[in-house]
């Protein structure tokens, strides 16, 4: 009975648990129902989603303008030239104020690699000369580009329109002067200028003709003509601020205002010498005989190069140390105020007097270019002396003069150029020119006297310059009109300036020299030049 009874409780507990359950089945059955619904519908949203995506995905890919770029980006990578191959090939898809990263290499006719390049330091070796000259003046002209030509460490052309026969007895210098070439015939270009010359279509094209050369290692192409003179040293300086692998104009303007109203303010004109880095001359060489043809009207050659460089969107770079020379009669006031910056250049040294008093032409320009060989990087660099005692200034200007003033005179004055030239087109009024000017003094009694360069020699690691007194009408007028006031150092014949050569890097944050008044004696007076110490101020302050 009992095991009876524990068994139909079992039952019963059983009976009703089954019929509770029994009566929650139908919602369970809905609510599993749904729950399977709802995850199938998600799995099907998801991988429509993925087919979706993925047909984008492969639509861009895959599409013609994608895999063109990709096609390019394989050759640019595959290519010793990538730079400038993906810039080239592409600037129809790239914005054009947009710059693309990597610069433009250069071509692949190069020798070596740029990053090696990058490593070196940049050397005459790496510059190429194009020098404009014509025939019938080659034979007196050739002397000029003698005095600072080195055969052995330059490379570069002279460049007529067409080819020079030596005359006889006067004997083959080839060897000491650069190689003549014969330019190519222009007659297929228009030029309808009435009153300038055609040669100013082959001479524009030097620089690309100097390309097509296919010369290894060059970074520089550097324009001239016959009667330019440089100082390769400083050339070298200045070049070495700039990235030759950029597109790089370099140059400056005429010293006439005229000359530069007519032709361009942003014009580097070329006697003073043009810099053009590698890539530009790359450039110029695809469209320059195509855009010159667009400038019939044009002068010259100065203009037509700047005209395709400013077609490719170049500004010009100015070096102070450039210089055009667009001037006549004597050049006293512009070598005597050179400004704070390395001496590169001059041009149209036949169209001024001899530097130096008793001198032709050319032995001016000889002794010249003997004080650049000396030292270089201070040629023409200044430093001012006050002597308070004797209430006068000295104003060295290294390798050429020291103006000895029977006053005190302040820098900013006499950092003004002291007009005793004209211009190229032989006006003379300041207004012509376009930097600052002086008048020259009236008075004999206020004009500077002269010490002009005679010698140098090395001192130890400085240089040893001789400047003797002029002795000219102006010594003789002083005497006469100034009495009874003598003029300064009246006993001085001979100044001796020992010059400490400057810094390598100087050129890079310039400053005028510093002086110092040594000793004297009744017939020689010695100053110290070089640069100023750290914490110096300048000669002014520490004397007045």
């Amino acid at each position: 009975m009992m095991m009876m009874s524990h068994y139909d409780n079992t039952d019963s507990s059983d009976f009703r648990l089954h019929e509770k359950n029994s009566c929650r089945s139908p919602l369970l059955r809905s609510r599993n129902r749904r729950w399977r619904h709802s995850r199938i519908g998600t799995a099907v949203v998801m991988v429509a989603a993925l087919l979706l995506s993925t047909t984008v995905w492969l639509s861009v890919v895959f599409s013609a303008t994608t895999c063109h770029f990709w096609i390019r980006v394989r050759e640019w990578e595959g290519s010793p030239r990538s730079r400038s191959h993906f810039h080239t090939h592409n600037h129809r898809h790239s914005l054009p104020w947009i710059s693309t990263p990597p610069p433009p290499s250069p071509s692949s006719n190069r020798s070596f690699s740029l990053s090696e390049e990058k490593q070196e330091e940049l050397s005459l070796k790496h510059i190429v000369f194009g020098i404009a000259g014509s025939s019938h003046l080659w034979k007196r002209r050739k002397e000029f580009v003698r005095l600072w030509w080195l055969p052995n460490l330059m490379r570069g052309h002279v460049w007529l329109e067409d080819n020079y026969k030596l005359q006889k007895g006067q004997g083959d210098d080839s060897l000491q002067l650069p190689p003549i070439m014969v330019s190519e015939d222009i007659s297929r270009f228009r030029y309808t200028n009435p009153t300038g010359h055609p040669s100013g279509l082959r001479i524009s094209r030097i620089v690309i003709e100097c390309f097509r050369l296919g010369l290894p290692n060059v970074r520089w192409f550097v324009l001239a003509d016959d009667d330019t003179i440089f100082n390769s040293d400083n050339l070298v300086a200045v070049l070495s601020k700039y990235d030759p692998t950029e597109m790089v104009y370099i140059g400056t303007t005429s010293e006439s205002h005229s000359a530069n109203t007519y032709f361009s303010h942003s014009m580097a004109f070329g006697g003073g010498g043009i810099a053009i880095s590698y890539p530009l001359a790359e450039a110029l060489s695809n469209i320059h005989d195509d855009c010159i043809d667009r400038y019939p009207k044009l002068y010259g050659s100065d203009d037509r190069l700047h005209a395709c460089i400013t077609e490719l969107g170049i500004p010009l770079t100015v070096e102070p140390g450039f210089h055009q020379w667009d001037i006549r009669g004597n050049a006293h006031g512009l070598l005597s105020s050179h400004p704070i910056a390395p001496f590169v250049s001059i041009h149209h040294v036949e169209a001024v007097d001899p530097f130096y008093p008793g001198l032709t032409s050319l032995d001016s320009l000889k002794l010249f270019t003997k004080a650049m060989r000396a030292d270089p990087r201070s040629l023409l660099q200044r430093s001012i002396c006050y002597d308070l005692a004797g209430h006068f200034t000295l104003v060295v200007s290294l390798g050429y003069v020291v103006q000895v003033f029977p006053n005190i005179v302040l820098p900013r004055d006499l950092d003004r150029s002291e007009k005793t030239y004209t211009a190229w087109n032989r006006l003379s009024h300041r207004n012509e020119f376009d930097f600052d000017t002086r008048d020259p003094h009236r008075s004999i009694c206020k004009k500077p006297v002269l010490f002009f360069f005679k010698d140098v020699k090395r001192h130890g690691n400085a240089t040893l310059g001789s400047y003797v007194r002029a002795t000219g009408k102006d010594y003789l007028k002083r005497k006469v009109l100034c009495f009874p006031r003598s003029p300064p150092l009246n006993h001085v014949k001979n100044i001796q300036v020992l010059g400490f050569p400057l810094r390598k890097n100087w050129h890079l944050v310039p400053r005028r020299l510093c002086c110092k008044i040594n000793q004297s004696s009744d017939a020689i007076l010695k100053l110290t030049v070089g640069q100023c110490r750290k914490g110096a101020l300048s000669s002014v302050t520490d004397s007045v």
